[in-house]
């Protein structure tokens, strides 16, 4: 699994492949393998679950959200300015995407990416005879 970037042009900065053009916040991933496949967790306080977009789009997955901040009220004074979370990944063929599953809990999001099931080892028996 691949971060997806477009190469950019002589002296400006990969941008990432089909975000749109303003600020976005790239969260920071964990990604942990094991023989059923691959477990991504990605920090994103502030995301409300059902404002959350994960998709699968010709083996590229994508994770973007709005972040919202409930305040009491205007901000006299603001030295920060929340901006949308956006990431990419290319899967490959190793993963079954039709399996992959998402929960988000305390700002964490955690996706379970199952491996293809011709991509999993497993044991075949011999018989005697």
């Amino acid at each position: 699994m691949a971060e997806k970037t477009v190469p950019a042009p002589e002296g400006e900065q990969a941008v990432q492949a089909t975000r749109e053009p303003s600020r976005y916040q790239v969260p920071a991933v964990d990604i942990y393998e094991s023989t059923e496949g691959l477990c991504l967790t990605a920090d994103m306080p502030g995301v409300q679950s059902a404002d959350l977009d994960v998709r699968v789009d010709d083996g590229v997955l994508t994770i973007s959200a709005p972040v919202s901040l409930k305040s009491p009220g205007q901000p006299g004074h603001q030295e920060f300015e929340l901006v949308h979370y956006f990431r990419q990944f290319e899967l490959g063929d190793k993963v079954h995407t039709q399996k992959i599953s998402a929960v988000l809990k305390h700002g964490v999001l955690t996706l379970l990416l199952p491996r293809s099931e011709r991509l999993k080892p497993r044991e075949i028996k011999v018989q005697v005879g």
